[in-house]
């Protein structure tokens, strides 16, 4: 298990024990920080009236706390106070082909959230979390755009939940047969890397035709969609 940073450990819990190769899982908090600010699309799993449903939608991390929006899934658990999910973030970073069908695998980062979330209901604290996820996804926006209107806050649904249980895993590296009888099979192994990157801006129709985009998105097309992590560079 990879070493945990002096004074900056995940708490081990019954939801969060690696039970399962735990050769990548991580107690480091430092691991979390960086996989949640690695992306903004998280999926959250949540009961919703009695069945299990997965919600993709956008998030935001200030370090502290995870702030989301999903409109059954908030109708649900504004319902029914209390009530536990489970939110996952996942990168893939490349597939790990090896010589046997049995040692492929997948380069990935991925954490795991638990807990319950809370309602935001503090006007200041809902535009603190509308921007932390706004500018998680398209950092510069949320200073370019035009704010929510007093009606638009009310009726967005903003949920904040703990970054207090947590589970981290991490697979970097070649396959793990090189070393073994299926090493003599003279068959090719190793990692096809995969690399996500933005395309160009592709402006609204209705926009004048004189009108260019602002710097910050400018800046960000065509470059890499997410930072890139332990896993990207193998």
């Amino acid at each position: 298990m990879t070493s945990p940073s002096p004074g900056r450990t995940l708490p081990e819990t019954e939801r969060t024990r690696h039970r399962r190769l735990r050769e990548q899982g991580s107690l480091d908090r430092a691991a979390l920080d960086a996989v949640l600010a690695a992306g903004f699309l998280c999926h959250l799993g949540v009961l919703v009236d009695g069945s299990p449903m997965v919600v993709p939608t956008v998030y935001g991390a200030d370090g502290s706390t995870l702030y989301f929006h999903g409109s059954a899934a908030s109708r649900s658990l504004i319902a029914s106070p209390g009530a536990s999910v489970c939110v996952t973030v996942t990168h893939v970073d490349g597939l790990v082909l090896a010589r046997s069908v049995f040692e492929h695998g997948v380069n990935y980062r991925s954490a795991m959230v638990f807990g319950t979330p809370r309602q935001v209901t503090d006007p200041e604290e809902k535009l603190a979390g509308l921007r932390c996820l706004t500018e998680q996804a398209a950092p510069g926006q949320w200073d370019y755009a035009r704010r929510p209107s007093r009606k638009e806050l009310a009726a967005t649904a903003l949920l904040a939940l703990p970054l207090d249980e947590a589970s981290v895993k991490i697979r970097t590296g070649p396959p793990d047969d090189g070393d073994g009888a299926d090493a003599e099979l003279g068959l090719w192994a190793g990692v096809l890397p995969l690399h996500t990157a933005w395309g160009s801006l592709e402006p609204d129709p209705a926009l004048p035709a004189d009108l260019a985009p602002p710097a910050h998105l400018a800046d960000r097309a065509a470059s890499p969609a997410g930072r890139p992590g332990p896993g990207a560079a193998v």
